[in-house]
């Protein structure tokens, strides 16, 4: 259906779209599974066994010229040998498309490579494992690579601040204690969506610590960071730090519960800047409308 609606497009503006067609090689990519999208069992792309024919009707369209494959197979992965499989088979079938006679220049590898979220994990692979197998996976070809590492440049760049709002201990042993902070699940959707774990710090820690469960503000249960975790000691007033919040934090952020988004803040060395500032509670608001019946 893509196709053709951007042949149509295409045809009507009178040009013709350079295409890369997604493949969907069927691989576990081994990670959660919210955040797998090269299996068969996943919504993306064109399963491997359709690739010849999608390619064929994609060369027959006006407005269309298909010149290069995708693939992303998920994110966060810690493992190589997932990428290794999907590249093997982006070979075979360029080595196909070719000898069909289309001419395939550019080859879009996707991104995905994972970062390290929790103190202690082992580290992933590192950009310099990841080219050593893109040099050899690709080797003869012949075409402009593309990747996207996302996560892995901003992942671990990336902190969100937050300040306590109470400490509530448990009224008695064995009922958890709870830390409320003013960040909620709408700053930081992660840990609610799908059980990110994200170090929690101190900002100013006292080498004291304490198990709570890190909640925030908002109307469900679900707005929570961390369950009985061993933390630093704070208290009513401290700055908390959510480590590692640079990628999918500020993007998949929400004004539930009228909450406005929260500032962002670019630090170098000592210097720093405010690049999105504080949304107002009243800009939000002026974004509503009376229907005219109600007026």
């Amino acid at each position: 259906a893509e196709l053709f609606a951007l042949s149509e497009v295409a045809t009507a503006l009178g040009t013709t779209a350079p295409v890369a067609l997604r493949i969907n090689p069927g691989v576990d990519a081994k990670t959660h599974a919210k955040i797998s999208t090269g299996g068969s069992e996943n919504k993306f792309g064109i399963p491997l066994h359709r690739a010849a024919a999608a390619y064929a009707l994609a060369a027959s369209l006006p407005g269309v010229r298909p010149v290069g494959v995708t693939a992303h197979i998920g994110s966060q992965l810690t493992d190589l040998a997932p990428l290794e499989a999907t590249f093997a088979l982006l070979g075979t079938l360029i080595r196909s498309l070719r000898a069909g006679g289309l001419a395939v220049a550019r080859a879009d590898l996707g991104g995905g490579l994972g970062i390290p979220y929790r103190p202690g994990d082992a580290a992933p692979p590192t950009p310099a494992d990841y080219g050593a197998l893109v040099a050899r996976a690709t080797k003869g070809w012949d075409v402009r690579l593309l990747c996207e590492p996302g996560r892995l440049i901003v992942g671990n760049a990336g902190i969100l601040v937050s300040r306590v709002v109470t400490v509530k201990p448990g009224s008695h042993a064995g009922v958890r204690s709870f830390v409320v902070v003013d960040a909620a699940m709408n700053d930081l959707l992660r840990p609610s969506l799908y059980g990110a774990w994200h170090h929690i710090r101190a900002v100013a820690p006292s080498g004291d610590t304490m198990v709570a469960t890190v909640v925030g503000p908002v109307c469900e249960t679900g707005d929570t960071f961390a369950e009985d975790r061993t933390i630093d000691t704070v208290a009513t007033g401290d700055l908390v730090a959510f480590m590692s919040a640079g990628a999918y934090g500020a993007t998949m952020a929400s004004t539930y519960n009228s909450r406005p988004l929260v500032p962002e803040v670019l630090v170098d060395g000592a210097a720093w800047a405010v690049v999105r500032p504080r949304e107002e509670l009243a800009a939000q608001l002026a974004r509503e409308r009376f229907a005219p019946w109600l007026v």
